[in-house]
């Protein structure tokens, strides 16, 4: 049974709802911010389906059912970039966006439905870059895109506290994840640079890591997120040592342990290889041998 409830850490103005397992996906780590005229929340996550502290609007980094699972407590306006708008309107899109197959889609659907409590929302608006929520008392909430995970994921800088939420840049020994049908990884990679340009006291994950102080710490652990796309290039080049097909290298697996089973597991390896492939190719590090297989030159 899944756990709900959360614990509460404070980082200046900013609460950060610290979700079970401290975050560990199915749970994600959401945030409250509090100004003189507004509240807001950030990403109400499973934590919060049973019990979620009263704001005046929510903004959702990205339509992720982790992110999501607890948004029915709020009858208030909704916010996420207008590139992910339509998935957080429709459950039915949301769960196309994991890109696998039909039988697999409907049951994933369903999974969004009764484990995560998705619901569509037809009133959610869209919010772009720079967009800025001023909520009083000089607290103010400003979007930060930074695709490449979806197209519309987002981080949020709030000031004057110095703390930049990241959301699903989250540090985790698992590495960047960009294998669903709108992710990219050149997007996620300047998104990873240009959070490494945003100086400020605290860095907030959705996830395990939680929060990390100081620029200096946030770009040591950022340095190793990014050492995962550089082991899984490398892994991708050994595994061509001879022709090999985007399936044989979606079989090989550059995301996944190989314990790892499901229905998504195929899609998002085959989307991951082709994405390593166009970037080894235009390094000059691999070519098409003949059609459809690619070698390490």
């Amino acid at each position: 049974m899944l756990t709900t409830g959360y614990t509460e850490a404070e980082y200046g103005g900013v609460t950060v709802l610290v979700g079970a397992e401290r975050g560990a996906y199915p749970y994600a780590n959401s945030v409250l911010v509090r100004g003189t005229a507004e509240t807001l929340v950030i990403d109400p996550s499973l934590s919060l389906v049973k019990s979620a502290p009263p704001a005046d609007l929510v903004l959702v980094s990205h339509a992720h059912e982790d992110h999501v699972a607890g948004l029915g407590r709020y009858d208030v306006p909704v916010h996420t970039h207008e590139k992910d708008l339509a998935a957080l309107r429709s459950r039915a899109v949301m769960a196309a966006g994991y890109g696998f197959p039909p039988d697999a889609t409907e049951q994933t659907e369903a999974m969004l439905r009764d484990q995560f409590h998705v619901r569509d929302r037809p009133d959610a608006a869209g919010f772009t870059d720079g967009t800025m929520f001023d909520l009083g008392g000089r607290r103010t909430v400003t979007v930060v895109h930074l695709p490449g995970h979806t197209a519309g994921h987002s981080g949020f800088l709030i000031e004057p506290d110095g703390f930049l939420f990241v959301a699903d840049i989250d540090l985790t020994s698992f590495g960047p994840f960009y294998g669903d049908v709108g992710s990219s990884l050149p997007d996620f990679e300047a998104s990873l640079r240009r959070c490494r340009e945003i100086d400020v006291r605290w860095y907030g994950t959705a996830h395990q890591k939680g929060v990390i102080e100081g620029a200096t710490e946030f770009g040591r652990r950022l340095d190793a997120f990014v050492g995962v796309v550089e082991r899984r290039d490398a892994t991708l080049l050994s595994h061509l040592d001879e022709p090999r097909t985007i399936e044989e290298i979606a079989e090989r697996g550059l995301v996944y342990r190989a314990h790892v089973e499901g229905p998504h597991v195929r899609p998002v390896e085959r989307r991951t290889a082709a994405q390593h492939l166009s970037r080894l190719i235009g390094r000059g590090l691999v070519a098409e041998v003949e059609e459809g297989r690619f070698r390490a030159i």
